[in-house]
């Protein structure tokens, strides 16, 4: 007989797999040790993902929709910030995960639906199109995320953790100020190329040429 969906079962895989990936990257996770630590056996882990690297496409594409959905109820972009910061330290072992190699395929050719969001709302906020605002995100999401993982993996509690949020947030403002300015922000360094392209799929690239979609069936449990 075919197997049952069990939710919970499959929550309890993707929830133990974040953890022991947080812990100590490949090493650690082993199906094995997932089984062990979700409170099944190997053979069923298996059932419902065919090996490692399918379960941290499931983990990775679950976290996107969920980062998603709590980013897109901010009504205005210093609160998509903060919004983005309270899931990071929320959801800590699945986040990590979620910026794992993010550069590289499969993730890079994966949906960012967040990033994308923040790009259109800068677009609406600034004016232009999304993709002229790439490089000001990145900037953004760099502050954010080095924010969120020095909070993270520097055990950040109390008033260090509320000043760390804090000046994150203070930052964006001062960083939208100068983007809000009629000569904007001054840019170091070459122009940003044409061929690097983020957010979009399969067609995003990182400038280098050498990335290839990774060409593997839908994962487990997946969502997208």
């Amino acid at each position: 007989m075919p197997r049952q969906p069990d939710p919970e079962l499959e929550q309890r895989i993707l929830d133990a797999a974040s953890r022991l990936w947080a812990r100590g990257g490949e090493k650690t996770l082993t199906m094995r040790a997932v089984a062990k630590a979700a409170g099944t056996t190997t053979p069923t882990v298996y059932e419902r993902y065919r090996d490692r690297d399918d379960i941290l496409r499931a983990l990775r594409m679950q976290t996107r929709e969920n980062l998603y959905a709590a980013v897109s109820r901010a009504r205005t972009l210093r609160e998509s910030v903060q919004l983005h910061i309270e899931f990071a330290l929320q959801y800590g072992h699945a986040y990590e995960v979620l910026f794992d190699g993010v550069g590289k395929p499969p993730s890079l050719h994966e949906p960012w639906p967040s990033f994308n969001l923040m790009r259109d709302r800068i677009a609406q906020h600034l004016g232009g199109t999304p993709r002229e605002h790439t490089r000001l995100l990145v900037g953004i999401w760099s502050l954010m995320h080095g924010a969120c993982m020095l909070i993270i993996r520097g055990e950040f509690e109390g008033p260090l953790r509320q000043q760390t949020v804090h000046a994150c947030l203070d930052t964006f403002d001062a960083i939208m100020e100068c983007a809000e300015r009629p000569k904007g922000i001054r840019n170091s360094g070459p122009k940003w190329p044409a061929n690097l392209i983020l957010g979009e799929g399969k067609h995003s690239r990182t400038g280098n040429g050498k990335e290839a979609v990774e060409k593997t069936k839908p994962a487990g449990k997946s969502r997208r």
